[in-house]
């Protein structure tokens, strides 16, 4: 029969009004959009809150999420089961392929740049900013005149937990080379659920914080030197976009190299970014 409590709340629908009212929240605090087409994906995805908070309606959890207590706790659990995280290692290659070309040398010509600083923004499960990291270690072996750290940034607190414990299943590493793996992955001896570890030796190089986009000024204190923001932006209106990637600009030093992801655009924007490549840009 199962229990009655579970029955009820997958037999709860979100209804219009409170759909806007959800998504509207949404929209103001994260920027993502939820459209109408989605609600019946965010009536599913919330479903998990309801079940969590023993909730059998979606009047109840709008109840919830709009007091006092619910402002101050569950919007973090709301945003972590709205955002959507999919990302994979050197994702989009010909950015690391332009990082070791191009603009390592060009940061290590100058004598300030001998401690590179790089911010993966919306670093997800944390994929990126490892991928950052294992290029510049490769980098660093043939040019050991510099260090390096990495920021990794994400609005889900779940997620980043995923990329601070930073262990993958097998298969999310089955196009890396073999010698990057035998260098960079701890394999586990788990037979029955195989996975990997990240090195040590790349997780020193990382830190991970909780940042929100729609926030009125970025509390991250570095100013760097390259920053990734790639296949965040798709979930934002164009309004939107220009006012993150100006304030994201604020925290680029004047010459650093901004990457955007191949589905995004910046044209016509107002920003201090001038195009090198395609979704390759340089602070002005």
């Amino acid at each position: 029969m199962g229990d009655p409590l579970i029955n009820e709340i997958f037999k709860a629908e979100l209804n219009q009004e409170e759909f806007s009212k959800l998504s509207s929240f949404i929209y103001n605090e994260s920027g993502i959009k939820m459209p109408p087409v989605k609600r019946i994906m965010l009536q599913s995805r919330l479903q998990k809150r309801l079940k969590e908070l023993r909730m059998t309606s979606f009047k109840e959890y709008c109840s919830y999420i709009f007091s006092k207590e619910g402002m101050n706790t569950e919007i973090i659990h709301m945003l972590d089961v709205v955002s959507t995280n999919k990302t994979d290692f050197f994702r989009e290659p010909i950015h690391f392929d332009f990082l070791t070309s191009t603009v390592l040398p060009e940061l290590l010509s100058s004598s300030k740049h001998r401690n590179i600083k790089i911010w993966s923004a919306g670093c997800s499960s944390g994929e990126e900013p490892y991928t950052i990291a294992i290029v510049l270690l490769e980098f660093l072996e043939k040019n050991p005149t510099f260090d390096f750290s990495i920021l990794g940034t994400d609005i889900s607190t779940k997620i980043l937990q995923k990329a601070i414990d930073a262990v993958y299943k097998d298969e999310r590493v089955e196009g890396i080379p073999y010698y990057l793996k035998q260098k960079y992955f701890l394999k586990s001896k788990d037979r029955d659920n195989p996975s990997v570890k990240m090195s040590s030796l790349l997780r020193n190089k990382i830190r991970f914080e909780r940042l929100n986009f729609m926030e009125n000024s970025y509390s991250v204190f570095d100013s760097f030197d390259i920053v990734f923001c790639r296949n965040v932006l798709i979930y934002f209106d164009r309004n939107t976009q220009e006012k993150v990637i100006g304030k994201i600009c604020t925290k680029i030093n004047t010459g650093g190299y901004f990457f955007l992801g191949h589905s995004e655009s910046i044209m016509n924007m107002d920003l201090p970014l001038r195009q090198i490549k395609p979704t390759i840009f340089q602070k002005i």
